[in-house]
């Protein structure tokens, strides 16, 4: 984590450790470089990513949470990048970790979050002609 604040101190917005786990919130633009540094640095599996709505009032609206482990030193870490309400988008990790291909595809079908560069961004679990994003806090509860 030292290493990580050293080197971009200008892409960190929170740190926080809790129950020995350690999450760090970043701005968007760093998400690319940031998985790369951390994967040269034993972060070889991720394990998950998910998005989160926080609610229609809320700025940032949207989330994008990495979950990350180092299969040789079992430690984990948790990156976090808010995303505003209008146009929330974010950079492909796909190029550092593969994995992230079907958890970004389920992230852009259920929320609507656009992954730049992604090599096939694509609907995963809904029809093509499906209209709006069913977990966003705004999607009426009975469907359309």
């Amino acid at each position: 984590m030292e290493e990580l604040k050293q080197k971009y101190p200008e892409a960190i917005e929170e740190q926080i450790t809790h129950l020995g786990e350690d999450t760090i919130t970043l701005k968007k633009e760093y998400i690319l470089p940031i998985s790369n540094h951390l994967k040269t640095q034993g972060y070889n599996f991720l394990s998950d990513l998910t998005g989160v709505d926080l609610g229609v009032d809320k700025n940032p609206r949207f989330q994008v949470i990495y979950h990350l482990y180092s299969i040789s030193t079992h430690k984990r870490l948790r990156l976090k990048v808010n995303l505003p309400p209008q146009n929330p988008t974010l950079d492909s990790v796909t190029p550092v970790w593969k994995t992230a291909d079907w958890f970004e595809r389920e992230a852009y079908d259920l929320f609507g979050i656009t992954f730049i560069n992604h090599p096939n961004l694509t609907r995963i679990l809904l029809p093509d002609q499906f209209e709006g994003y069913p977990l966003r806090k705004d999607y009426p509860l009975r469907g359309r």
